[in-house]
C-alpha cells in the first residue's frame, strides 16, 4: 500500500489545484481552488474553452466595463468549479475576490452571485463551498451565508482566534495553513525545524482537539503543505487538501500511515473553552505576529493574482477583437 492509499483510510483527501487533469489522476473526494491556482490553470491551452466562455459571458452581461469584467471573472471561477465537479464526487471550493476580505456585505453579495451561476449550471448548493479569508468581516459574512444554506470554507487561517471565531459562527469548514505557518517560524529561527516541533502541524492539532472536545461541527482541513511528513502527522484530520506534487510523492512511496488525530484523544485534551466577541478576536489575532503577518500577506497575494487573471483575460479579449 502506498502512503496516499493509506492516508485515505483516516482522512478525506482533497486536491489543492485548478488543474483538472491532476484531479482526474488522483481521484480525491473534494477539490479546492484559489485565484493563484486558477491563474496558473487558465494559461494552459487545454482550458482555453473555459476562459473563452467566461469572456463571452462578460461581453453579454449588462452594466459598465468594470461590472462586465467582474461578471466574467465570476463565470471563469464557476466554469472551473463545474468542470472539477464532473470528476470529484464531493465538493469544490470557489474563492471570493480577496479585495472583499474586509467587506461583509460585499462578500455576501459575491457569494450570492457565484451560487446563482452554479445553480444556473445545475449544481446543487451542497456541492459548493464559498471560500473567503478568515478576517472578522469574512467570518461574519460566512455566518450569514451558512444561515441561508450556503456553505463556506474559511481560508488564510493562521491563528487559534480565527479558528474559534469560525466555529462559533457555524461555518462548514476551515483551512488552517500548515506550510505558511512553518515558513514564518523557520525564517524567524533561521534554521529548519524538527518534524516533531513543526508549528504548523501543532496549530492544526490544537484546533482539531478544540473542535472535537467541544463538539463543534465545523470541519478542519489542513492546507498549504510543504512536505509529506507534515501530511502524515495530521492523519485523522477531517480533511487534508494536498497539491499534485505531494500527492504524486505519496502515491509513489510505499508505507503505512498511522492515525495521529482522533476524537477520543481530543476529548481528553486540556483545552479550555473560550468565547470571542469582535474586540477579543482582534486582540488575540493581533497578539500572534505570525498570523497577523501571514493573513495580510495572503490577502495581498490572492488579490494580486486575481488582478493578473483579469489582465490575462483582457489580453485575450483584445486578441479576439483584433482577429
Amino acid at each position: 500500500m502506498n502512503l496516499l492509499e493509506s492516508l485515505k483510510r483516516h482522512t478525506t483527501v482533497v486536491a489543492d489545484t485548478g488543474d483538472i487533469d491532476a484531479i482526474n489522476q488522483y481521484k480525491p473526494q473534494d477539490a479546492t481552488t484559489n485565484p493563484s491556482l486558477i491563474y496558473q490553470a487558465a494559461q494552459k491551452p487545454e482550458y482555453a474553452e473555459l476562459l473563452d466562455d467566461a469572456i463571452q459571458h462578460a461581453l453579454k452581461s449588462p452594466g459598465d466595463r468594470p461590472a462586465r469584467r467582474e461578471a466574467g471573472m465570476d463565470k471563469l471561477m464557476v466554469n472551473f468549479g463545474c468542470e472539477i465537479l464532473k470528476i470529484v464526487p464531493g465538493r469544490v471550493s470557489t474563492e471570493v475576490d480577496a479585495a472583499l476580505s474586509f467587506d461583509t456585505e460585499g462578500t455576501v453579495a459575491k457569494a450570492h452571485r457565484l451560487m446563482a451561476l452554479y445553480e444556473g449550471a445545475g449544481i446543487a448548493r451542497e456541492r459548493v463551498l464559498i471560500k473567503t479569508a478568515s478576517t472578522w468581516e469574512g467570518i461574519r459574512a460566512a455566518r450569514q451565508l451558512e444561515q441561508e444554506g450556503i456553505h463556506c470554507n474559511l481560508t488564510l487561517l493562521f491563528s487559534f482566534a480565527q479558528a474559534v471565531a469560525c466555529a462559533e459562527a457555524g461555518v462548514t469548514l476551515i483551512s488552517p495553513f500548515v506550510g505558511r505557518i512553518y515558513d514564518w517560524h523557520r525564517k524567524e529561527r533561521g534554521a529548519e525545524i524538527p518534524p516533531d516541533q513543526d508549528p504548523g502541524v501543532a496549530s492544526v492539532t490544537r484546533i482539531y482537539n478544540y473542535f472535537k472536545k467541544f463538539s463543534y461541527p465545523t470541519q478542519v482541513m489542513g492546507a498549504s503543505f510543504r512536505k509529506v511528513d507534515q501530511i502524515v502527522r495530521l492523519a485523522g484530520c477531517d480533511l487534508l487538501t494536498i497539491s499534485p506534487d505531494l500527492l504524486q510523492q505519496m502515491e509513489k512511496t510505499q508505507g503505512d500511515v498511522k492515525r495521529c488525530l482522533d476524537v477520543e484523544t481530543a476529548r481528553s485534551s486540556d483545552e479550555q473553552k473560550i468565547h470571542l466577541d469582535e474586540k477579543t478576536f482582534r486582540w488575540m489575532h493581533n497578539e500572534d505576529a505570525m498570523a497577523s503577518e501571514k493573513l495580510n500577506e495572503g490577502i495581498r497575494k490572492f488579490n494580486a493574482d486575481t488582478r493578473k487573471l483579469e489582465q490575462f483575460a483582457r489580453t485575450k479579449v483584445d486578441s479576439m477583437i483584433a482577429a
